[in-house]
């Protein structure tokens, strides 16, 4: 039985992490073109003999995010109508995975809806990386893979600061991102004890996007460097007000690691004029709405290495 081809299909929001995951893989990039007409209207048509052949599609769902949702699914649609025969999809950035419950009455379940079109169209495989809620894995009912990026960002930052150990904290900015910062503590002080971690308790507000407010803080900063770890930031408001806390509590210094960096308009230069020393990011997200190299506070680091490594 011989070994199925390889080829992987660049989509217009990840192009770099897909010729990373390709080269590192040795597999062949494949051809498609995406047709955008005067009304906005797109089409996608794969320009390859795909039977016999594990495609693989790399997309991030990121703004704009419903064309770029469409594009991935039209391109899972095309691959299939050429025989394509098995077709494993790699979302680094997830789009829609934080509405992921009903908070208020009348309120679709949008990342629900997102996985039932993708399954429906017959792809075989989806592997993403830290996803926003980790239970979103039993929506699916196709192998799916949620890689976490924590442990090799967490050394990464560990030899950049240069600090002693001893001297940083690591927190999670809401209770609900506590687990997070904890595997990101585990690889960053590099030893299997499971490490206290501070929190910032956060009410959120449900009738305004984006909006939430910090209330309280659990644990000691004092005199600390703190590593303030999410998973994705929009506006920013929800770690830039955990580090004004800990500032307020005494933190020597803030630094934060936010894995996707899904930033709205403005946001890059409110991180660079806040009190954070540093934000460390990765490229999930390529194509941001300003270039974050302009910004000497943030750092984009890569991690195709850890897809690739995944596949």
């Amino acid at each position: 039985m011989h070994a199925m081809r390889k080829i992987v299909f660049a989509g217009s929001a990840s192009p770099n992490v897909a010729r990373a995951i390709a080269q590192k893989n040795g597999y062949r990039i494949g051809k498609s073109e995406k047709t955008v007409f005067s009304n906005s209207e797109l089409k996608m048509t794969v320009l390859e003999k795909v039977e016999d052949v594990h495609s693989i599609v790399v997309q991030s769902i990121v703004n704009p995010t419903n064309d770029n949702l469409v594009e991935l699914l039209f391109t899972i649609d095309a691959l299939k109508r050429e025989g394509a025969t098995k077709v494993t999809l790699v979302i680094p950035y997830f789009g829609y995975a934080r509405q992921d419950i009903q908070h208020l009455p009348g309120e679709c379940v949008s990342i629900n809806v997102i996985i039932k079109a993708l399954e429906a169209l017959g792809c075989n495989k989806v592997i993403t990386l830290d996803i926003h809620d980790e239970a979103t894995a039993g929506v699916f009912t196709i192998p799916f893979r949620n890689v976490t990026v924590l442990p090799f960002m967490a050394t990464l930052i560990r030899e950049d600061i240069k600090l002693d150990l001893s001297t940083v904290v690591v927190g999670s900015p809401d209770q609900g991102g506590i687990e997070r910062a904890r595997i990101f503590a585990q690889a960053f002080y590099g030893d299997k004890r499971e490490h206290d971690v501070i929190t910032i308790e956060k009410k959120r507000t449900l009738t305004q996007i984006h909006t939430s407010r910090p209330l309280e803080l659990f644990g000691t900063v004092k005199d600390k460097t703190v590593i303030l770890v999410d998973d994705v930031a929009t506006s920013g408001g929800t770690v830039l007000h955990a580090a004004e806390v800990c500032y307020e509590h005494g933190a020597a210094d803030v630094v934060a690691m936010v894995v996707h960096a899904d930033f709205a308009l403005g946001v890059p230069m409110r991180i660079q004029k806040s009190t954070l020393s540093h934000w460390y990011t990765t490229n999930t997200i390529e194509s941001t709405m300003e270039d974050l190299a302009q910004f000497s506070k943030i750092s984009t680091l890569d991690i195709s290495s850890i897809i690739s490594e995944n596949m």
